[in-house]
């Protein structure tokens, strides 16, 4: 058995509305991926900033064992408790938590709108793999009419306009 679309069908208006939706959403989609590709890169900024900063509070600690450690021959796990409670590796571990925060936002937002589209697409193929949208009951040679159309709006104009008296 067939199913078929209620006979109420949308206003123009509303057709409209539900067409302009859709175009919007390819620059939707667009927007929120470049919003993730930018918190990408934010994260990612923040990832070098702490392997310079720890790197420089390392040489800083080699240079000068006793001012940094309090030790003339620190081990490693001194100079790792030295860069690890600096205030600069602290601070930059932080923006680091806060750029991977928007990154996972941005990701959320990004996937949920990729993933209704294409729910959105696979339920439409489902509709009419079901041939739940109704078509043609018959055939119709569309060359046929499009001739007798020709044939009434050339009459039309070999006629001229109408004068109404």
């Amino acid at each position: 058995m067939r199913r078929r679309p209620p006979k109420c069908t949308q206003s123009r208006s509303s057709a409209a509305s539900d067409v302009y939706k859709r175009q919007e959403q390819a620059s939707l989609a667009l927007r929120y991926g470049r919003h993730w590709a930018i918190r990408k890169r934010e994260l990612t900024k923040a990832e070098e900033r702490i392997k310079v900063i720890r790197a420089e509070l390392i040489a800083e600690a080699n240079l000068d064992p006793v001012k940094c450690c309090n030790k003339e021959k620190p081990n490693a796990a001194d100079i790792e408790a030295y860069y690890r409670n600096h205030k600069r590796h602290k601070e930059a571990k932080e923006a680091w938590v806060q750029a991977q925060y928007e990154l996972d936002m941005a990701e959320v937002a990004k996937n949920e709108f990729s993933f209704t589209r294409k729910a959105a697409l696979e339920n439409l193929v489902r509709l009419h793999g079901q041939q739940y949208f109704a078509g043609p009951s018959v055939p119709r040679d569309l060359a046929e009419q499009r001739a007798a159309r020709e044939k009434a709006v050339s009459g039309e104009i070999g006629r001229g306009p109408s004068r109404k008296k």
